[in-house]
């Protein structure tokens, strides 16, 4: 068997407004690999088969062990990942306010390992496919029987306000926008969310600047990219940058890879 990573979009109506992409990550004669993730607004369910977790970021194949579920918040740092031995990992991306409509009482301010997020039937027969269609109907029908609809009319709109408006945005417009002061806008976000409005929107910002040199104009310069995005300049875009990878704009896309068909783009480890 060879190494596989696919990306499948749902195909249920109830789960696609949710749920941004699935993906599998099969590495059958894996001895270590190590990545980098990095920041984004989405959030994720990873599914390892037969896994053991050593540590916050590093996962280790174990014969006998039962299938490991980590749930990763949105996060504002790198996310180093280690690897040992052969992998068989499930990743369900979700929109943001996506896992809430499947899954109550979350904490998302941290990393979450000790919640069932599948039961352990449902996740044998998830690993005993990896057929595309089977795969993807099997967990749009899983998420479906969970689904109990979560509301949060501040969130929603604040959400909606700072990807459309993202180019030309301060906290303090969206507050007056929402009629809310900037302290109950931000315990909102941090109880559901696990960031700040500001920082959330720092991250909408970087992943749209990126989608749009991965996707859209690849040719497009930097400093032209900074203009559209309505950086202050070409230093606060390099700073930016350098929050969230730890390299300047030209390292970054340099070191990146695509993976699959969405908007996965990791820094892999040689």
């Amino acid at each position: 068997m060879n190494n596989t990573f696919e990306t499948f979009k749902p195909k249920s109506s109830l789960i696609k407004p949710y749920v941004d992409y699935y993906y599998l990550d099969i590495k059958p004669d894996n001895e270590t690999s190590e990545f980098q993730c990095f920041p984004h607004f989405n959030n994720t369910i990873s599914l390892y088969k037969s896994h053991i977790q050593k540590e916050k970021g590093h996962v280790a194949f174990h014969e006998a062990a039962t299938a490991l579920q980590i749930f990763t918040p949105i996060r504002e740092k790198i996310l180093h990942i280690i690897q040992s031995g052969k992998v068989h990992r499930i990743v369900v991306v979700f929109h943001p306010l996506g896992i809430q409509q499947f899954y109550r009482k979350l904490n998302f301010a941290d990393y979450i390992t000790n919640f069932e997020f599948f039961s352990q039937q449902e996740l044998n027969i998830l690993f005993s496919t990896e057929d595309p269609e089977a795969f993807t109907n099997l967990l749009d029908s899983y998420l479906e029987k969970r689904f109990k609809r979560f509301e949060n009319t501040i969130l929603e709109q604040s959400i909606q306000y700072i990807f459309s408006q993202c180019d030309n945005f301060t906290v303090a417009k969206l507050s007056d926008t929402l009629g809310i002061s900037r302290q109950h806008l931000n315990r909102n976000f941090q109880a559901h969310l696990g960031v700040s409005v500001k920082k959330f929107h720092e991250i909408v910002l970087f992943r749209k600047t990126v989608n749009e040199k991965l996707f859209e104009n690849p040719d497009r310069n930097f400093t032209e990219l900074a203009h559209e995005f309505n950086y202050n300049d070409q230093s606060h875009f390099n700073k930016a940058y350098k929050n969230f990878t730890e390299n300047s704009p030209k390292s970054f896309f340099d070191k990146g890879t695509i993976l699959g068909n969405q908007d996965t783009f990791w820094c892999l480890q040689p």
